[in-house]
């Protein structure tokens, strides 16, 4: 059992605020999962700078002043609870690789124009107090509270997985052929940070997209291809995208407004969003995709 939050804003008014209201999705959902939580963020100026690239790292053994000094004279280092944002005038790619071949046994949580990702192994609300979630700014945000039932409590094992630029995944269930897949996605050059079912998951998303392929479409292949019970949600910089398995046993919940649009494990992650009272609300419903851009 583990709990999914996802808020899209559409009123720019509310990008403030962003960072406060996914925080209170965040920890309405703890019960559901408190041994781990992350989020990813789209769009906060200060962890993301306009123009920048982004990489989120975990598990290096360096203060920030000496990853920064390592990386470069134009590279930003911010250290929020067990994560390092990294950042610089550059594309992420480019700071990926640098940020690789010197930390080669860092963590990479995720990376891109526009996304942090800060994850970590913790109950979710002292998780959230300690990167200052609350402060944070931007149009998206995706939060995940982990219960354990497969593999390590890790930072590894931890979602969100943003194994894409400026992508990310989150998971509530099980995926019964993981391995299988996890298999075929080897043989083709995929490498894998975890034993988490999730990470087959997020890797077989990622690799359509790179193909090509829209979330709505990368979804409905991947309900094609899994076996299993869960409720996923995918979301990229301009999109956010709910789907949940045929039989449709894991909780999920969606509610939207003129000004913005969410999704939980359950309704009461929704009571603190504003004009709540007035929103349209339902239950997502079997292999459907649904999909919201910018």
């Amino acid at each position: 059992m583990c709990g999914i939050v996802g808020l899209h804003l559409r009123n720019p008014d509310l990008y403030p605020l962003l960072g406060q209201l996914l925080t209170g999705m965040l920890c309405e959902m703890a019960n559901r999962g408190s041994d781990s939580a992350g989020v990813a963020v789209y769009g906060d100026p200060t962890w993301t700078p306009p123009g920048s690239g982004t990489v989120s790292l975990l598990e290096v053994d360096a203060t920030a002043e000496e990853v920064a000094a390592t990386l470069g004279p134009d590279v930003t280092v911010t250290r929020l609870g067990e994560t390092y944002l990294v950042s610089a005038p550059a594309s992420a790619d480019s700071l990926l690789a640098a940020a690789r071949a010197a930390y080669p046994q860092a963590l990479v949580a995720g990376f891109g124009a526009d996304v942090a990702v800060l994850k970590g192994v913790g109950h979710p609300k002292a998780l959230t107090e300690a990167w200052g979630l609350a402060g944070a700014a931007g149009w998206q945000g995706v939060g995940h509270t982990r219960m354990a039932t497969e593999s390590a409590v890790t930072p590894s094992g931890c979602h969100p997985y943003a194994v894409g630029p400026d992508q990310c995944l989150v998971h509530n269930g099980s995926f019964a052929n993981h391995a299988t897949i996890r298999r075929e996605l080897r043989a083709a050059g995929v490498e894998f940070d975890s034993e988490n079912d999730t990470e087959v998951g997020a890797r077989f998303v990622a690799q359509k997209l790179a193909d090509g392929l829209d979330v709505e479409t990368a979804l409905k292949e991947l309900c094609g291809r899994f076996d299993g019970f869960y409720t996923l949600l995918v979301s990229n910089r301009d999109s956010f995208a709910v789907v949940r398995d045929a039989i449709a046993c894991k909780p999920a919940v969606i509610a939207e407004t003129d000004d913005w649009v969410a999704m939980a494990s359950e309704y009461r992650a929704f009571v603190g969003l504003p004009g709540v009272a007035k929103a349209k609300i339902w239950e997502p419903e079997p292999e459907v995709v649904y999909a919201w851009k910018r």
